[in-house]
């Protein structure tokens, strides 16, 4: 089990990974070993995410998440497949973890009568100085 918080956990075969040849460091290993990691989960079919917290996810996702509700992550930053698997696994965590935060209720608020006030009469300030500012005639 991967423990996301006290309240989610989230079962290792959720997830599937599948490696394949990265782009970037690993000298001559580059073209030969397989050490990009493709981690999958399937979000909307997990039982451990409550529907609140998987439509967050989606919109923290954006485009690593399919139509079909599949995170799709992909990490490559390392020449070693164990890291890129550790780096891969900890985005999804931190992921699932941000969209588990319930976001604070804004309560609409309106501006004072004095803040009106002195937002008008700096408009009426810079107004004058603006309509000073003239061409100088010669008399």
């Amino acid at each position: 089990m991967i423990r996301i918080n006290s309240d989610i956990s989230l079962a290792e075969s959720e997830i599937t990974e599948s490696f394949l040849r990265a782009p970037g460091p690993g000298g001559q290993n580059v073209n030969k070993v397989e050490t990009a990691v493709q981690l999958r989960f399937d979000a909307k079919n997990s039982v451990n995410l409550t529907p609140a917290v998987f439509e967050r996810l989606r919109k923290l996702a954006g485009q690593r998440m399919t139509k079909d509700g599949v995170l799709v992550l992909t990490a490559s930053e390392y020449r070693s497949q164990d890291r890129n698997r550790k780096a891969a696994l900890s985005r999804l965590v931190d992921l699932i973890r941000d969209a588990a935060v319930v976001p604070k209720y804004r309560r609409p608020t309106r501006p004072t009568h004095a803040s009106k006030l002195r937002r008008l009469e700096k408009k009426q300030k810079r107004g004058h100085l603006k309509k000073s500012r003239g061409r100088v005639t010669d008399d």
